[in-house]
């Protein structure tokens, strides 16, 4: 038996001896180690030709050396990882003591207090409300409110305001001002972002965060100060005022405007103070409230088309944590003014899960991905050679651009041409700074394109309708709703020319991912749509047209999360500061009941589910498991911009909303046939899985592996068609059928497979086989494919594969098999992958 080596210097062999590497050969082979972790026999082989310091080692040596490094390599992270997991539950437990004590302290308080108010009160029979189990703070500050003097726009009066603002925040960050539950969904434990609850039963909606951040605090102050760099619908925070204050502090007035969600709802505003100290025992807050007219404070006054809402106190209280970083807690608290929506619209404005997930966490995951940032400096760099803070920002250009095209504000340049009642609104904008940057890329010779910046832009009702799985559609099945003209005419602001980057395809439209934010809450993405439009210098050769995508919310899971698919055409450059025209969709739910629980693959046979019968109906196919019947709305809203020539405007304003209509359409049609209400009333539906095709797929795949391997590929006995499939398509391994064609392509996978190539039964037919193997593994599988062919079956050293996505797959071996149908005739080659995992 081989036995592991700690330190890497010692080889094995069969007579049980150790030898002794050189620290030559170590260096050679670490080198090997760090290009292929994994690498086959044949791969090992060629090592030792290509290696001469390598040659006096057999195969088998070298073998056993790289079974060791990578023990040694997983023992490490696992070790580092245990030790961040225990840094973070030291701390988490650290903070829940203090929790259960101020607690204890609080009900004793309280119970003292109750004691008191019983004894000395001359009527108990008092009709009206039972305040006794009020907390102290809350009633403290009832009495204090009389006898508060009236302040005013001094110095000591905004003082006077901001040490109030200070307790109260303090009183609902630390105590029970504020009944707070737990957030539905949300478990706190290592792995979670943090401690979330949410407000029940007070005034306006409140939410509550804590968690720990690798950051110092003055660090975490800083980022949470900048709002609009985290909190997506925040459009500008002025600041009008600095006070400093005697006690060290800082009093700042701020004007801070959000942007609407949708084009149905009007966007807010707020006059604010916030206060900035430190406290005795070294904390640092940053505590914020509105002021309003009755505090006799300084007045802002009111903004056309904005309605003003008010920020109840809030804030941050960070916390230095033992062994570095903050512990922090957040609090958001605000009236938004429901009643200023229509009725349908107000959930989004009384929820405080909606506040909880768009601004509270939002803020939690910012320092967390800034953290994590810092701490792996060294890999930070993407295959597109972007920093996470380059793609934040470019993340926030796109986002930003769809916000301000969604709100068109005048004091941007827009301005509505047509009917503003009509179903689809159609702006325009010419002023210079939406204009600067879209045509400096013609810089060679042609003339500037574009001096209007046209949009479309609409919201439509949804009903019973996963976000989640609707825009996941949207992203994965393009040509189900794009025209690919517009989308050349879309990218007619930019001059796109041939890409640098390395990219594979599998068919028109390519998805080449660019980074992830954490938790996978939000990825950047860029689009290669191949041969769609026509370079400036020939209208008839086509060229490929590239597109920057954001994603966010498109795990249907995620219940009452807002799902976003925003994109915009990019130059071959690709430069930080690129132009960009943000045009996408994006999905609000506006019930707070539970939603459906769907499977990841709700959509894997939505394609035929789109086809119309002969009879007129659609056929619909969907994974029936976990369906609930609950009826769920949410709002979509669409805006698609277009850089044009001023003396083209009504044209195009014609053509963009027939396409935004259209779209609408098209949408409606896929909601339609993901809708749970549609499908159930659907006559013979089964589920994608459940076809007699599927199940006798499944059988010849098991009786071939029986008869090649002689052994049951499934520890399952049962023999019904049905058990089969499902033992195989819940089977742990990674299962995947690929034609017989001189280029093999991907027919059927099971759940493994499908998760192992991040995709659908849908795009599945678009993968080929050679585009998932690296080079060592195309050419050990071209050299046992003939072996395949002849004997039937084959076994593959354990190696590297990639995704759909690029990314690399490990698997430690892998058997192919040919699979025969009933008249023994070879139907497709099968795979399974056996212990896999993501690099």
């Amino acid at each position: 038996m081989a036995m592991s080596c700690k330190d890497g210097k010692m080889g094995c062999l069969d007579n049980g001896k150790y030898v002794r590497y050189t620290p030559e050969q170590v260096e050679a082979l670490e080198r090997l180690y760090h290009d292929c972790p994994k690498p086959s026999s044949i791969r090992r082989q060629q090592l030792i030709r290509e290696c001469p310091i390598l040659s006096n080692i057999e195969p088998k040596q070298i073998k056993v050396w790289f079974q060791n490094r990578r023990c040694r390599e997983k023992q490490r992270k696992e070790a580092s990882r245990l030790q961040a997991v225990n840094r973070k539950l030291t701390a988490m437990n650290k903070l829940l003591m203090e929790e259960n004590d101020r607690l204890q302290k609080q009900v004793s308080q309280l119970v003292h207090e109750n004691s008191y108010f019983r004894q000395h009160t001359p009527n108990p029979t008092l009709p009206g409300k039972d305040t006794s189990c009020e907390s102290v703070v809350t009633s403290g500050q009832h009495q204090l409110a009389s006898q508060i003097p009236p302040r005013d726009a001094s110095p000591a009066g905004l003082l006077s305001i901001a040490e109030e603002t200070l307790a109260e925040f303090l009183s609902k960050a630390t105590g029970t001002a504020v009944e707070w539950v737990q957030m539905p969904g949300m478990k706190p434990g290592p792995d979670s972002i943090g401690i979330i609850s949410i407000s029940h039963g007070c005034a306006g909606v409140a939410a509550r965060a804590c968690g720990l951040v690798g950051l110092e605090p003055t660090r975490v102050a800083e980022i949470v100060k900048d709002r609009p760099s985290w909190f997506r619908e925040c459009r500008a925070v002025d600041v009008m005022n600095v006070l400093p204050t005697a006690n060290g502090g800082t009093i700042e007035l701020l004007y801070m405007q959000l942007y609407a969600p949708t084009t149905l709802a009007p966007p807010r505003d707020f006059w604010l103070l916030r206060y900035t100290s430190v406290l005795e025992d070294g904390s640092l807050v940053v505590c914020e409230r509105s002021l309003k007219s009755t505090q006799n404070g300084p007045s802002m006054p009111l903004v056309q088309h904005f309605v003003r809402a008010e920020m109840l106190p809030s804030g941050y209280l960070i916390r230095p944590c033992d062994g570095g970083g903050s512990i922090i807690h957040i609090v958001d608290h605000m009236d938004l003014e429901a009643c200023s929506v229509p009725e349908v619209l107000r959930p989004l404005y009384e929820s405080p899960k909606v506040l909880a997930q768009k601004t509270t966490m939002a803020a939690l995951r910012q320092l967390k991905q800034i953290a994590q940032e810092v701490s792996q400096t060294n890999s930070s760099v993407n295959g597109w050679g972007r920093r996470p803070a380059a793609l934040r920002a470019l993340s926030q250009r796109l986002s930003r651009g769809f916000n301000e095209a969604v709100n068109g504000f005048t004091d941007e340049g827009w301005s509505v041409i047509g009917d503003s009642m009509d179903d689809v609104t159609i702006t325009v904008n010419s002023s210079p700074d939406k204009l600067m940057g879209l045509n400096l890329t013609f810089s060679n010779g042609f003339a500037p394109v574009s001096n209007v910046v046209l949009c479309a832009k609409a919201s439509m009702l949804l009903q019973n309708v996963p976000p989640g799985i609707l825009l996941r559609f949207l992203r994965e099945h393009r040509s189900e709703w794009a025209d690919n003209n517009i989308d050349a005419y879309l990218a007619a602001a930019v001059k796109v020319g041939p890409c640098s980057a390395r990219v594979g395809g599998f068919g028109g439209q390519v998805i080449l991912p660019l980074a992830h934010t954490i938790e996978h809450e939000e990825s950047m993405e860029v689009i290669k749509l191949e041969g769609l439009g026509h370079s400036p210098e020939d209208a008839i050769v086509p060229r490929d047209i590239f597109l920057l995508q954001l994603c966010s919310g498109m795990d249907e899971n995620a219940v009452g999360t807002c799902a976003e698919l925003i994109f915009a055409p990019i130059d071959a450059s690709f430069a930080d500061d690129a132009p960009l025209l943000p045009s996408g969709f994006r999905i609000i739910p506006l019930d707070s009941t539970k939603q459906e629980v769907s499977s990841p693959n709700r959509t894997l046979d939505l394609a035929s589910a789109l086809e119309i019968g002969p009879a007129g109906t659609t056929k619909a196919s969907t994974d029936q498991s976990g369906s609930s019947g609950t009826c769920a709305r949410s709002v979509m809203t669409i805006a698609f911009e277009f850089g044009i020539e001023s003396h083209m405007q009504e044209h195009v304003a014609s053509m963009a909303r027939q396409y935004v209509r259209g779209i609408i359409s098209s949408v409606q049609r896929v909601a339609l046939a993901l809708s749970p209400s549609h499908i159930s009333s659907q006559v013979g539906l089964r589920t994608p899985l459940g076809t007699p095709e599927a199940q006798t797929l499944a059988r010849w795949i098991c009786q071939s592996y029986r008869c090649y391997m002689g052994v049951e590929l499934l520890k399952s006995t049962s023999e019904g068609n049905e058990s089969v499939l499902k033992n195989l398509w819940h089977h742990t391994d990674a299962i995947i059928c690929c034609s017989m064609k001189a280029m093999p392509v991907f027919t059927f996978a099971n759940q493994a497979g499908l998760d192992m190539l991040e995709t659908t039964l849908v795009s599945l037919q678009d993968i080929s086989l050679e585009k998932i193997f690296d080079d060592n593994g195309r050419k050990t599988l071209c050299s046992e494919f003939p072996q395949i062919m002849q004997q039937g079956f084959a076994s593959l050293q354990g190696g590297i594969c990639l995704s759909s996505m690029g990314r690399p797959v490990s698997y430690e071996r892998a058997v192919a098999w040919k699979v025969l149908n009933e008249e023994e005739n070879a139907h497709c080659i099968c795979f399974v992958f056996i212990n896999w995992s993501f690099v």
